[in-house]
């Protein structure tokens, strides 16, 4: 195995040694605004600044191109100079600077892809390509950003995952539904005459974890006015219990699951899980919720369409702490609980990580 892993390291060295010779070296220089090839204008809607009451910025680069791992690391680059600002790399939960970035050591090890027209980069790493919170919170803020300073007639591709169904009708509003869509799994390296990207909506640099409870109002504000309208009528309980049974990872599932859904029955809740709604229900069911109670998830992104005063309660163990659903949740005027709850013992690992005690819930009906 020992060899084996040696073999696959010196290949992989070879090989971004062989697309260094095709395309350069990417460098880090400080001054990387400051290109005849880069335009840069700022968002001057005093309604759309970030979490530090600061002011987006939109960039145009000419003949730019754009690298990929899919993963933790997107290089925006102008001839062979990453752009800080606008790249994305992501270190174990830690968003950093371009000056690391993995282009930097390990070049662009992709064949180049060239597109005539403009390219909207939406990309940001994994986080972006299907979750529902990313996308909703990180990825389509950017296209409300770009409609600020330039039109969407102008765009010929998006340069993002391939889109999901559900993806594809959040476009619909927006009227870019039969955009077309340069898929990054299939294109980790490209090159067009003008690439746009903007200001990350939300985050910067720290932990994640840390910058989700910096949603900016305008966020959530955009989300209801934009999408609220679209709303599916369907045959729905206003007492919601989440169900994350379906969910392909242990985190954040309930181990007395059973037992915590027969409390609620009693209660007068019905269970949906909810990635079986289209985006349009989803709207709708929360809209039209009264009481929501769940385990921490991307669910519960769909708080920004709930009405003021409805009552949340999230549940989350202790050593897995997110605040951005307190923060949507203030931000709408929500009745926002949170239960933390102990860790969960060893045997019952493999089946979710939340104990939870149904005393704790029965106080909220009292």
């Amino acid at each position: 195995m020992n060899i084996k892993k040696i073999i696959q390291k010196a290949f992989k060295t070879f090989f971004q040694f062989i697309f260094k010779i095709f395309y350069g070296s990417i460098i880090f220089q400080k001054d990387n605004l400051k290109s005849p090839n880069i335009h840069v204008e700022e968002v001057e809607n005093n309604d759309l600044i970030n979490f530090y009451k600061k002011k987006y910025k939109i960039y145009k680069i000419k003949k730019g191109r754009i690298y990929t791992d899919n993963i933790e690391n997107v290089a925006v680059i102008d001839n062979n100079n990453i752009i800080d600002n606008i790249s994305y790399q992501q270190i174990l939960g830690n968003l950093v600077g371009a000056n690391q970035n993995v282009s930097l050591y390990k070049g662009t090890p992709r064949i180049k892809k060239k597109f005539k027209g403009r390219i909207l980069s939406l990309a940001q790493g994994a986080s972006g390509h299907s979750n529902y919170y990313h996308w909703l919170y990180d990825i389509l803020p950017k296209l409300k950003l770009y409609s600020e300073i330039y039109n969407f007639k102008d765009i010929q591709y998006l340069y993002v995952g391939k889109l999901k169904s559900w993806q594809i009708s959040t476009l619909v509003p927006i009227g870019l539904e039969k955009i077309k869509v340069i898929d990054t799994h299939k294109n980790h390296h490209v090159q067009s005459d003008e690439i746009i990207c903007t200001d990350p909506p939300i985050y910067y640099s720290g932990y994640i974890k840390e910058e989700s409870k910096k949603i900016p109002e305008w966020i959530v504000k955009w989300l209801r006015e934009t999408f609220l309208q679209c709303e599916k009528k369907f045959q729905c309980n206003d007492k919601v219990f989440i169900d994350r049974s379906s969910s392909s990872i242990n985190h954040c599932q309930f181990i007395n699951d059973e037992e915590i859904s027969k409390f609620l029955t009693i209660k007068g809740f019905s269970k949906y899980k909810v990635e079986q709604l289209s985006f349009f229900e989803q709207i709708y069911l929360f809209n039209h919720a009264n009481f929501i109670i769940g385990a921490h998830g991307a669910a519960f992104a769909n708080l920004a369409f709930c009405k003021k005063g409805t009552k949340i309660i999230e549940i989350q163990p202790k050593n897995y702490i997110d605040l951005n659903y307190k923060r949507i949740s203030n931000i709408n005027n929500l009745d926002y609980n949170l239960i933390n709850t102990n860790i969960a013992e060893k045997p019952h690992e493999s089946i979710g990580d939340i104990n939870l005690d149904v005393k704790l819930l029965d106080k909220f009906f009292k």
